[in-house]
């Protein structure tokens, strides 16, 4: 660090010519923003006057053997330190930072000060109770650290302050940090850490937008393409179109379903009904071998329970028509029809159960 003197240079001497009795300097070197000049002339420096234009032929220019580029403006300057901690493995680096100014170049040129942070340096080194700060604590307890560090650089500055001969030095604040590898150690634990919560999020909001997906599309198609329309992702007319295909294929479904159902109920009816009449004319069939059947009544029966239209009526008729067959002594009508053949319904006689049932 070139700070406070920026450069020094060894200036040639200066010999007049016949034919002009003014000499000049030729041989300066470029002054930059907020330094100054100071020239060795014998064995003092002086400092070319401030707010002077520079002139060549003056006499400390002429006559110097060297000049001194010193920097006059006030700057930061931080110096470091190692510290040590309960491991021996493991250390602490205490960054103590300081204003520096220029009071005196002529001072600053004579020293050769070229890098503040050598003395700087030096002082931060003279406090030998620093160290004691550090040494009791693992390396992660970095902040209780600082924390002593710090109060212990403002008691020392304050009871021995900083010197620098030329200079005005004042200590401003001390900064400690862990080891490089520690340091690495937790950046990698931190992006770990961050790429954990942006995964998290992401599922987090994939769940939410899953979830509100599935309400939209539980309230119908209807209410996803008004969402599409609003959001201009789906045009009307595409929309309505689909509505209008939506609407007449759901209606040829319902018209098939109705076709289906009614077809199902007239098929298992005529099934129901030709079972009822097989049933009955199978009984009658086999009545037709008894001697005691009244025909009149089975007629009556059949007639009553064919008419109420249910497959159980049929059954129920038929069990009772078997109970007539089966009973025992023959009715006065029985009788009478034993003597004078079979009565028909309206008051006449059949010839034989061919005829009933015709």
């Amino acid at each position: 660090m070139n700070y406070p003197v920026i450069a020094e240079h060894i200036l040639a001497t200066v010999q007049g010519t016949w034919w002009s009795r003014r000499r000049q300097r030729d041989d300066m070197p470029q002054l930059p923003p907020g330094a100054v000049y100071v020239f060795r002339v014998g064995g003092n420096y002086r400092t070319f006057p401030e707010g002077m234009v520079f002139d060549s032929s003056h006499p400390d220019v002429l006559d110097a053997s060297s000049v001194s580029l010193v920097d006059t403006r006030a700057r930061l300057v931080e110096v470091e330190r190692t510290l040590p901690s309960v491991s021996e493995a493991d250390n602490f680096t205490v960054r103590a930072s300081f204003t520096c100014q220029v009071t005196d170049p002529t001072v600053i040129a004579r020293q050769g000060t070229i890098d503040v942070t050598v003395p700087l340096r030096a002082y931060l080194m003279g406090d030998g109770d620093l160290p004691r700060a550090s040494a009791g604590h693992r390396v992660e307890e970095v902040n209780a650290v600082r924390t002593e560090v710090s109060h212990r650089m403002t008691a020392y500055s304050a009871i021995v302050p900083p010197r620098v001969a030329g200079m005005s030095v004042e200590f401003v604040s001390a900064e400690v940090h862990a080891s490089d590898d520690l340091r690495d150690w937790e950046q990698t634990l931190r992006d770990e850490r961050r790429s954990w919560e942006l995964r998290r999020g992401q599922r987090d909001f994939e769940t939410q937008d899953a979830r509100r997906i599935a309400e939209l599309l539980s309230q119908g198609s209807d209410h996803v393409d008004a969402l599409g329309i609003a959001r201009e992702e789906i045009d009307v007319t595409e929309a309505a179109a689909r509505i209008h295909r939506n609407a007449e294929g759901e209606s040829a479904r319902r018209h098939a379903a109705e076709t289906s159902n009614r077809a199902h109920a007239q098929s298992r009816e005529t099934a129901e009904t030709q079972m009822r009449r097989d049933m009955l004319l199978t009984l009658l069939r086999q009545m037709g071998g008894s001697e005691y059947v009244d025909y009149h009544q089975v007629l009556e029966q059949v007639l009553r329970e064919t008419g109420g239209g249910q497959a159980a009526s049929g059954l129920d008729a038929a069990a009772d028509a078997a109970r007539m067959v089966e009973s025992g002594p023959a009715s006065p009508r029985h009788t009478e029809a034993g003597r004078g053949g079979l009565r028909d319904p309206q008051g006449g006689f059949v010839r034989d159960e061919d005829d009933l049932i015709g």
